[in-house]
């Protein structure tokens, strides 16, 4: 009761006109940054991240997160009409969706992402609204060493529970830490690694990093592609809604499960984009159709599209409760959050209840409405992908040239931008992941500020990394998570079988 009493409060304090035109601002935004390949969500929250500094933090999160909504919707249209995922997220709905639109079915492809899309993100807000509160007190136990230890463990996850090459993984970490180490070290107020340059003292600002990365680094990208923009036309009929609603109570289990499994990545930092794939992998697996996937099936894109949104969605928890992001958006937003003067954390929710509650009660609504508006607007998304890419492209940089400026009013940081889209862009061609980088850059100082505590505490003492029940645990569940993968390896070829001996050789005939 206590939950669903700040609950309304949040309401109460979202159900304002300027908050509610805010909210459809940010969705119709994030809509179009979704549509367009070589945004995407944490590119579009950072650009317009400065556009915020003059509101209130509750109305500039609330039009932030509805931004990010409306990227998550708005990812699916691309990759369903053009076969061209505008988000990483919607590669798995590229396999079954793109199928259905050419089998002249692309209305119900998009009303059964959408409304997947709106399922998976409302179980997680659900979550959210009942479990932050409880992960907050919880927190509240939290000194130097724990906290220390919650970070450790944010980075193990991302090397242990990470897709690609591990050793890729800690590199692109690694760099980001060499980044987040650079400008004035904040326990002894030296200058590291500035090179004499005046303008590294206050290092390298992750809204810059982050533009650069993931805007110009696609862009460059697509460059080299020579993306050309063709796809199907899309209609949506209230008819064509209703039909497809109908047939989504039979995959009742494969949303459940793709809910789940977007709750548990959201949470832990798997993010959005491996969520989907895992999700349409376990739908393949268990579906009596599954032999049927890849070739327009309906199930293969409810379960990426679920998967999606409710890891999106619940990637705001431990970034609330704990202050660690559990996607590069949530890092971006963690960024924002900081830049506002609050403290993500268990305190959040004792010092800034109209904060958190109405963030929370934006959920609702922001996902409510960017149901209603994806649903209304599709051909007009549809429509701006047929502009030649070759004008989509500058617009594009001029774009994130405009929000790296903002961020500090210099142009060194128009040239850094630059700089990390061309890191970016190489990053992409090594198959590199790019959040690990963006995570250690923003908790890079943070983690290094929990250790040093900590040994000042302990005298340069490790063991007070397990001095007590909770940070040991926490400590032994990261140094088990960075070792997974070597232990995974060692079990599968212990439970590999062995090939026969060849006892004696056959007499031939």
């Amino acid at each position: 009761m206590t939950e669903l009493s700040a609950l309304f409060h949040g309401f109460s304090v979202i159900l304002t006109p300027m908050n509610m035109l805010l909210m459809l601002v940010g969705i119709t935004l994030g809509v179009l940054i979704g549509v367009l390949p070589g945004l995407g969500g944490a590119n579009g929250v950072a650009i317009l991240l400065p556009l915020t500094f003059t509101m209130s933090p509750t109305s500039a999160i609330i039009m932030l997160s509805c931004i990010y909504w409306g990227a998550l919707f708005g990812g699916a249209i691309t990759s369903i009409l053009f076969n061209i995922p505008g988000e990483p997220w919607s590669v798995a709905t590229t396999f079954d969706g793109y199928p259905m639109a050419q089998q002249g079915n692309a209305g119900q492809a998009l009303t059964a992402a959408f409304t997947s899309s709106f399922v998976g993100a409302f179980v997680a807000v659900v979550m959210i609204t009942f479990l932050a509160p409880l992960v907050a007190k919880f927190a509240l136990k939290f000194g130097p060493p724990e906290f220390f230890a919650v970070y450790l463990l944010t980075f193990c996850s991302f090397v242990g529970m990470g897709k690609g090459s591990p050793f890729k993984i800690l590199a692109s970490m690694a760099i980001g830490f060499a980044l987040a180490a650079v400008g004035m070290d904040t326990v002894t107020g030296q200058l590291r690694l500035t090179f004499g340059i005046p303008d590294l003292m206050r290092g390298f600002d992750f809204l810059i990093a982050v533009i650069g990365l993931f805007g110009i680094g696609e862009i460059l990208l697509s460059m080299e592609e020579g993306l050309a923009f063709s796809g199907k036309s899309a209609r949506i009929s209230p008819k064509v809604v209703l039909e497809t609603w109908k047939q989504l109570p039979k995959y009742w289990m494969t949303s459940i499960r793709s809910s789940l499994v977007g709750i548990w990545m959201g949470i832990t930092p798997g993010g959005a984009t491996p969520a989907s794939f895992m999700s349409y992998g376990l739908a393949k697996k268990m579906s009596k159709d599954g032999a049927k996937f890849g070739t327009g099936q309906m199930e293969g894109v409810i379960a990426p599209e679920t998967a999606a949104h409710a890891a999106g969605t619940s990637a705001l928890l431990p970034m609330l409760a704990l202050g660690i992001p559990g996607s590069p958006t949530a890092a971006v937003l963690l960024g924002g959050l900081l830049i506002w003067g609050l403290q993500p954390g268990p305190l959040l929710f004792v010092e800034q209840k109209d904060f958190v509650w109405g963030l929370i009660a934006s959920m609702y609504l922001g996902n409510l409405a960017g149901l209603i508006v994806v649903l209304t607007t599709v051909p007009l998304f549809a429509s701006i992908l047929r502009i030649p890419f070759s004008i989509i492209a500058p617009v594009i940089v001029v774009i994130c040239a405009i929000g790296a400026y903002t961020v500090h009013s210099a142009m060194l940081d128009v040239w850094l931008m630059m700089a990390f889209g061309v890191i970016g862009y190489v990053f992409k061609k090594l198959d590199y992941p790019l959040a690990p980088l963006v995570l250690a850059l923003v908790l890079g100082d943070k983690a290094e500020d929990s250790f040093r505590q900590a040994m000042l505490v302990s005298q340069g003492d490790l063991m007070i990394m397990v001095s007590n029940p909770l940070v040991g645990t926490i400590t032994g569940l990261a140094l088990l998570l960075l070792v997974w993968p070597l232990v995974s390896r060692l079990l599968a070829k212990v439970r590999k079988p062995k090939a026969p001996a060849f006892a004696a050789e056959q007499p031939v005939d």
